[in-house]
């Protein structure tokens, strides 16, 4: 009796002290089948992924990593996974693995950024979202994810250059969809400000129809010194435009 009560402690020890669950327990139900092969697992989980089918897309996902224990693309993509279930604890784990197989896995160290912001840890969520740029400077959604760090410490000149250095590199940057950890900004305030200086981006590159269109916005949430725009020289390209007299009047109106 002595002998199974300290069996069953040792087990319960073990499961105590066990990492995040991160895999299904089997390969059977949800699609994954000890039949298929490490690709098409993965291929079940981008299916069921793009089908918002996250709980089967775990399955697959965590099927393909107990065959592949070492594949860095498979624990991103279970991390992303993870991420739409709003599971951020599991969600970073697998990214770290992802980094732990492959240290220049600049996707990854992104991810993980942004799970640091979602959590609110903007310092640690900068440090990854620079690392990532160091290893693909290419990437504009990295960019724009820092600028978004930025700007979540108040730091508005750093989050501008980001900004706009994301733009020069894909105009589309900062469209609904693509603005990555951005999308987290909640408060109306923190949008309004943030309209703002997406605002006075697009002035500076001459693109009036945006500027217009995130001052409208700004507008709407609230911003409270648009009058400042015929201060600002930034925005001297727009001054003339009538349009921006329906937005903010000119003082001198």
């Amino acid at each position: 009796m002595r002998k199974m009560m300290t069996k069953l402690l040792m087990v319960i020890l073990v499961l105590a002290t066990a990492p995040v669950i991160v895999v299904a327990e089997t390969e059977q139900g949800t699609g994954a089948t000890a039949s298929m092969t490490v690709a098409q697992m993965e291929q079940a989980g981008d299916e069921a992924r793009a089908s918002k089918h996250y709980e089967e897309a775990v399955d697959n996902f965590a099927a393909a990593i107990r065959r592949d224990k070492k594949n860095p693309v498979l624990y991103n993509k279970l991390g992303l996974t993870y991420l739409r279930l709003n599971n951020l604890r599991a969600a970073k784990y697998n990214f770290q693995k992802a980094v732990k197989y492959n240290s220049k896995f600049a996707d990854a160290i992104n991810n993980i950024g942004a799970v640091q912001y979602m959590q609110k840890d903007y310092g640690a969520a900068t440090q990854q979202f620079k690392k990532a740029i160091a290893l693909d400077e290419t990437r504009s959604s990295f960019h724009v994810n820092l600028g978004a760090s930025w700007f979540a410490q108040k730091k508005l000149d750093r989050a501008i250059a980001e900004y706009a250095r994301a733009l020069e590199l894909n105009p589309d940057a900062l469209a609904a969809g693509n603005a990555g950890v951005a999308a987290q900004i909640a408060s109306p305030e923190e949008r309004a400000r943030y309209s703002y200086m997406l605002a006075k981006i697009f002035a500076r590159r001459g693109e009036t129809d945006e500027c217009l269109r995130n001052l409208r916005r700004a507008k709407e949430e609230g911003y409270p010194d648009l009058s400042n725009i015929y201060k600002d020289p930034e925005f001297a390209k727009v001054w003339s435009d009538p349009r921006l007299g329906e937005i903010a009047p000119s003082p001198q109106n």
